[in-house]
């Protein structure tokens, strides 16, 4: 298969469904070869059985020896993607200390760790995507440890960018996307907030997993494209 990552490796972190499985996907249908990692492997392998040019591997973002590990076991690799993500919802009174330091363990230090034992394995012409959120272009009451977590991705993303050059460093930061991450609130819960959501996004709907799949690919393929954020979320911060 022929495209802009033909001959090329790409390890995408996260789950595997929602987001990450979209980009693993895009990836490979790119001509990548793709290596899915994550803390849970059996699901990774029962996620990706016999999908063709995608291989799993282990890796939790929140130890650095199996960041390192990671890291002897690839080799060289072109891209990196981190989809990870732990939120830690709830206003400030109710705020968990554990679960503020797991959201920056997992899309802030987990990154930065990754950058850390990866980026002497990538080409010049490689790139690192980062994960940041729409919480934090758009303040809310309630999204407070997330907000502070996204923004912190933001800065990462910049900081490496100039750091790490010319290797590429981008976050792409999603709205509102239709995964499974909001089916907590329920069937009824889920459609009335993203009913409210599409009604007021300028795009007058929610996003999906390919819409950021599709930001992701074109920030590994930009070759002019660094320390920037895109922000693929309907234009929801304008609302």
């Amino acid at each position: 298969m022929t495209g802009p990552l033909q001959g090329e490796t790409v390890l995408v972190i996260g789950r595997g469904g929602g987001i990450a499985r979209a980009v693993v996907v895009a990836a490979r249908d790119a001509g990548a070869h793709v290596i899915a990692a994550g803390r849970d492997r059996k699901a990774l392998d029962e996620a990706y059985a016999g999908e063709p040019d995608i291989d799993t591997e282990t890796v939790d973002l929140t130890d650095e020896t199996s960041i390192a590990d990671l890291g002897e076991r690839l080799g060289t690799i072109d891209h990196v993607v981190s989809t990870a993500s732990a939120r830690a919802r709830g206003r400030l009174a109710d705020v968990d200390r554990d679960a503020v330091r797991r959201s920056f363990d997992t899309k802030v230090i987990g990154p930065l760790m990754l950058a850390k034992h990866l980026s002497p394995r990538i080409p010049e012409s490689g790139s690192f995507t980062l994960f940041s959120g729409v919480a934090a272009a758009k303040i809310a009451v309630g999204t407070l440890a997330v907000a502070i977590t996204n923004g912190a991705a933001d800065v990462l993303a910049r900081s490496l960018a100039l750091e790490l050059a010319p290797i590429r460093v981008n976050a792409v930061s999603p709205g509102v996307i239709d995964t499974g991450a909001w089916d907590a609130l329920g069937e009824a819960g889920k459609a009335d907030y993203f009913a409210d959501i599409a009604a007021r996004n300028p795009t007058r709907r929610i996003g999906t997993a390919d819409d950021i799949a599709g930001a992701v690919l074109y920030a590994m393929t930009s070759t002019f494209l660094t320390g920037v954020t895109l922000r693929i979320d309907g234009g929801e911060p304008l609302t």
